[in-house]
């Protein structure tokens, strides 16, 4: 995949976020003994929290976080935030106490108050999972369109991901 910088920003911890790369966003993560089971191998709900880490830090690359974005979506829909509307889990192989994991996320999908993403955890070139996950966007306790700025980003990430195949 080829790399492209994070949008500058004044959090001096951005390089903890991952990267953008065509698309969407790779994030890496180390799997420690926290994260496993008494088999020692990741118990299946902490793919849940990698994923999570993989979907914030893809926002936060793009600034829906902090910025230009941030400001035109907040102006349009005050005390925004995005929840797990619908989430499709495919566990196709284990992972370790101490693999190191990739976690990427894909714009997917732009409709009018969700975005679906496509994500993978992969080690190496296998992929352990595979997931669709649906979000919505909510305003004041209510679905609300997405505002044109953050559609148009995540749009073009998704259409991205396309030309790349």
């Amino acid at each position: 995949m080829i790399e492209r910088a994070p949008q500058s920003s004044s959090d001096p911890n951005l390089d903890l976020a991952g990267r953008l790369v065509p698309g969407g966003h790779l994030l890496r993560v180390r799997v420690y003994y926290e994260d496993t089971d008494f088999s020692g191998i990741v118990y299946h709900a902490n793919y849940l929290r990698f994923m999570e880490r993989g979907r914030s830090d893809y926002m936060r690359l793009l600034g829906v976080f902090q910025g230009e974005l941030f400001a035109e979506a907040a102006a349009e829909a005050p005390g925004f935030h995005f929840v797990v509307r619908a989430m499709q889990i495919d566990f196709l192989k284990p992972a370790r106490i101490d693999d190191v994991l990739e976690i990427v996320t894909l714009s997917h999908e732009v409709a009018g108050a969700s975005l679906t993403l496509k994500q993978q955890v992969r080690r190496g070139d296998e992929v352990l999972l595979s997931a669709l996950v649906r979000v919505a966007f909510v305003s004041q306790g209510r679905a609300r369109r997405i505002p044109d700025a953050l559609r148009a980003v995540t749009a073009a990430h998704r259409d991205e991901a396309a030309a790349a195949g």
